[in-house]
């Protein structure tokens, strides 16, 4: 059939009502706690219906309740008060005031965005983590936008069957039910741009979602223009084989840079979260070529001062890598547009350059398009320094220019409203407005026990109440007995110990690790002074087996006599499954294989609620341990096989929940409040809250990233690209004269010893030929040394030139201090050196002495 004509139908809303509109299509909403409950009261039923969205809610609920609604003053009144307050938040003068950079704009690029429920965008937590991002950006006033894509069928919807095995189905997202609009011109024309494709121009529709004050643009490509193999480019999140990936990656870096120059807006800075992003890079060193008529070399300068990016990924194995046919097929039309031809594009994507074996990697490609580049943890930033040490290698692993900036969690997100209430009365207000202030949490000790205690209770009797509706559930849906599905109201009991473990199901994750000795985990579940129970949830990515036999292995532990009513397994795992676990918890279960787990940011929330995490030192526990505000399992050892880990590990679990962890819990004084666990929980709150917020983070990110990029990119775009023109030619230069740069002798004033804190003079002769000594950097790196006789903990010192060169050589000399006994040792160095490259590691000119 053809359709005559498209129009879309909005909701019809009595006049009092009307502001809900405007509040249901931006995102603030989500974590404001009146905002939700103003939706919530519309119709309770339908609110959970909809999946908490606002937008299908305002379409969907019954005249009857809305003209009710705009007749009942007490509901007016609370419309009127999330008005004014999402009015004063949308209009405040409030700006990150960290420099002046007025008109300016900031682009952050992911794959996904967890922002709520209601948008499934998202898989886990690299998109929770962005749409964290996003809500902290907007509570400082960061001048950011976001892009990303908008999945018709978003991540899967998970169920299991009758034997335990996971089943995935792709519900349709109707993207004009949501709280997302379509981008217009001036002319009221939607906003669409092409991605060159093989044989074809995609069309991509451009969305906009609004997170507080940021604008989020998302691209689709389902238009009616495009061949039905495009039109299901963005279909699913991470869904297809290799070759719909790189059109995934397309789409989002290439034309999601399109898109914002369409829009009006030219980032200074690109934010890459992860290297499905870094197209971007790719088209922003095109079209400036194209703007300002300069080489790819000029270019290139100024896209890498003005790139961040972020790794998220601790081994090569989950990096983007691509086959070379596929970047022929591709991305091959850039060879020409760049003027590099096709080894000097794979060069991009390439640790080693000359090998022509090697495939392309998304990672290293980021790595080569940014100068800021970061790992999410610092256990994670020293992984990440060791794992792409061959994109620079010349240069020392602890230097490899990555550094690290943990992640955090936007708190109002998941704080419970109880909880909320009393950091409120006890904190103030101030604890929403600034989190990353560790004074206004340290008032976490000013709330009484016995009302903490009480606020956990109720959170662990909703948790339980829950996790029953949704077995019961289950058990409809696999058509169970009416025995079995009565039994659901049984199960758990909301009065004892809760573990809970939530996450993607990945092998390295170990979600099956308390199972390793069952009769020692019955023992502890059935204990009928001190019982505790667990609580599963997570998804398995659909082609990740033995992700999936992790999940069924769960189920039929589930089913054992011995640990029935115990333990659950709760399906299809999103954000509001999370909140109510995180909220509930007593105890945050976390078992990767160390290193593997970058950061993880589930027991931040969970800590933030009180939780107290049983964790791997692994990722950002690793910073966050405190010992009173949670339990360690190990210290991070390694042990020779897997099998030995697990069994050390699981082993090292009993012992904290039989010794420590349960007889903490169940020492109950005449209140039956247990105060030592009470002081952790606070303890956990005071730890976590200030520091692992995405306030926090957020702020370092402009402090460390964004500023420093938006002013060397300034710098470098300023008078026609004079400056990045001026890099060029003296790279040119330097590296023309470069084979000519040695290190002749070194000179100290030391024998075979010296005593601690004496000086050590070092002067060092170095040819220079025809380049200056404004050219070079000479350093002295020095610190103590390992058994092999490499540095460690090493230490710089910039060795100054004495006066004028002769004969092409210059002497550098400086002073060295050891201040700790032992064996040390120091090595010179030559680096190339110019005031407009923040990372001389980045010109891959260095002389090491011999």
């Amino acid at each position: 059939m053809n359709i005559v004509k498209r129009l879309v139908v909005v909701p019809k809303l009595p006049p009092q009502l009307e502001r809900l509109k405007e509040l249901a299509y931006n995102i603030w909403w989500s974590w404001d706690p009146e905002g939700r409950q103003l939706f919530r009261r519309l119709d309770p039923d339908l609110w959970e219906r909809t999946y908490h969205n606002p937008v299908h809610m305002l379409g969907s609920v019954s005249q009857d309740n809305l003209s009710a609604l705009a007749e009942d003053e007490g509901y007016l009144s609370q419309l009127d008060r999330a008005w004014q307050r999402f009015r004063d938040y949308m209009d405040s003068s409030h700006r990150f005031s960290h420099r002046e950079v007025e008109g300016q704009t900031f682009a952050y690029f992911s794959a996904e965005y967890g922002l709520t429920e209601g948008l499934p965008i998202y898989s886990g937590g690299l998109g929770v983590l962005s749409g964290d991002h996003m809500k902290a950006a907007s509570d400082l006033g960061l001048p950011l936008v976001g892009v990303g894509l908008l999945y018709r069928e978003g991540y899967f919807r998970q169920y299991l069957n009758a034997d335990g095995w996971q089943q995935e189905f792709y519900p349709e997202n109707d993207f004009y039910n949501m709280p997302v609009r379509r981008e217009t011109q001036a002319d009221g024309s939607p906003v669409v741009v092409e991605v060159d494709l093989p044989n074809a121009l995609v069309k991509c529709n451009v969305w906009r979602i609004d997170v507080g004050r940021i604008p989020l643009y998302m691209l689709d490509t389902n238009h009616p223009d495009n061949a039905p193999e495009y039109r299901s480019i963005t279909a699913q999140l991470y869904g297809g084989d290799s070759e719909n990936r790189i059109r995934q990656e397309m789409v989002l870096g290439i034309g999601g840079f399109r898109a914002l120059r369409a829009l009006g807006k030219s980032p200074s800075v690109v934010h890459m979260n992860e290297g499905h992003a870094a197209f971007a890079g790719i088209e922003r060193v095109h079209q400036i070529m194209v703007d300002k008529q300069v080489s790819f070399d000029v270019a290139m300068q100024v896209v890498r001062a003005g790139g961040c990016f972020t790794t998220h990924t601790p081994v090569p194995a989950g990096n983007d890598v691509f086959d070379l046919e596929l970047i022929d097929k591709y991305m091959g039309h850039y060879y020409h547009k760049l003027g590099i031809g096709r080894d000097g594009f794979l060069a991009l994507g390439r640790q080693d350059p000359g090998n022509p074996r090697e495939t392309f990697c998304m990672t290293v490609l980021a790595l080569k398009l940014s100068t800021h580049r970061n790992g999410v943890s610092k256990l994670h930033g020293e992984v990440s320094r060791d794992m792409w040490k061959r994109v620079w290698p010349q240069v020392p692993v602890a230097e490899v220019p990555i550094t690290s900036i943990t992640n955090g969690v936007h708190t109002r997100s998941w704080i419970s409203n109880d909880l909320a209430t009393l950091y409120d009365r006890y904190l103030g207000p101030r604890w929403i407005l600034s989190p990353a202030r560790m004074d206004i949490w340290n008032r976490v000790s000013s709330i009484p026990d016995t009302e903490l205690w009480r606020a956990h209770e109720r959170r662990r009797e909703r948790l339980v109440a829950f996790a029953r509706r949704r077995l019961r559930e289950q058990r409809e849906r696999r058509g169970a007995s009416s025995r079995e599905i009565a039994a659901a109201d049984e199960t758990l009991d909301p009065g004892i110990l809760t573990i809970c473990f939530a996450r993607r199901f990945a092998t390295y994750k170990r979600g099956t690790l308390l199972f390793r000795n069952p009769a020692r985990l019955a023992q502890l579940l059935s204990d009928s002074k001190r019982p505790m129970q667990i609580i599963f949830a997570g998804k398995a990515h659909p082609r990740d087996g033995g992700g999936k036999e992790l999940i069924r292995e769960i189920v039929h532990q589930c089913r054992r006599s011995e640990f029935r009513n115990r333990i659950v397994f709760v399906e299809d795992y999103d954000m509001n499954v999370a909140r109510y676990l995180l909220q509930g918890a007593d105890i945050w279960l976390n078992t990767p294989l160390r290193p593997m787990e970058a950061s993880g940011t589930s027991g931040m929330k969970a800590a933030a609620n009180g939780a107290l995490n049983l964790s791997i030192p692994d990722g950002w526990w690793v910073e966050g341990y405190q010992k009173i505000n949670g339990w360690n399992i190990g210290s991070g050892e390694t042990y020779p096989t897997r099998d030995e880990q697990d069994e050390v590990e699981s082993n090292a679990i009993y012992e904290l929940l039989e010794k420590e962890i349960i007889p903490t819990f169940y020492d109950r004084g005449p209140d039956r409040v247990p105060r030592e666990w009470v002081r952790r929980m606070k303890s956990a709150v005071q730890t976590t809250g200030p520091v692992f917020s995405t306030s926090r983070m957020v702020q370092e990110y402009a402090g460390l990233f964004y500023f420093p990029a938006y002013e060397q990119y300034t710098r470098l775009a300023a008078d026609e690209l004079g400056r990045a023109k001026g890099v060029v030619d003296w790279l040119n230069r330097l590296r023309g004269q470069w084979h000519n740069v040695r290190i002749e002798s070194i000179e100290t004033t030391a024998g075979a010893e010296i005593a601690v804190g004496e000086s050590l003079s070092v002067r060092a002769r170095v040819h220079l030929g025809a380049l200056t000594p404004g050219d070079v950097r000479v350093e002295a790196v020095y610190g103590p040394l390992d058994g092999k006789g490499q540095l460690i903990r090493s230490k710089v010192l910039f060795l100054q030139s004495e006066g004028d060169m002769q004969d092409g050589r210059q002497t550098f000399s400086g002073t060295v201090q050891f201040r700790n006994s032992g064996q040390q040792g120091f090595m010179v160095r030559v680096l190339a050196n110019h005031e407009d490259v923040l990372c001389s590691w980045d010109t891959g000119l260095v002389v090491w002495a011999q």
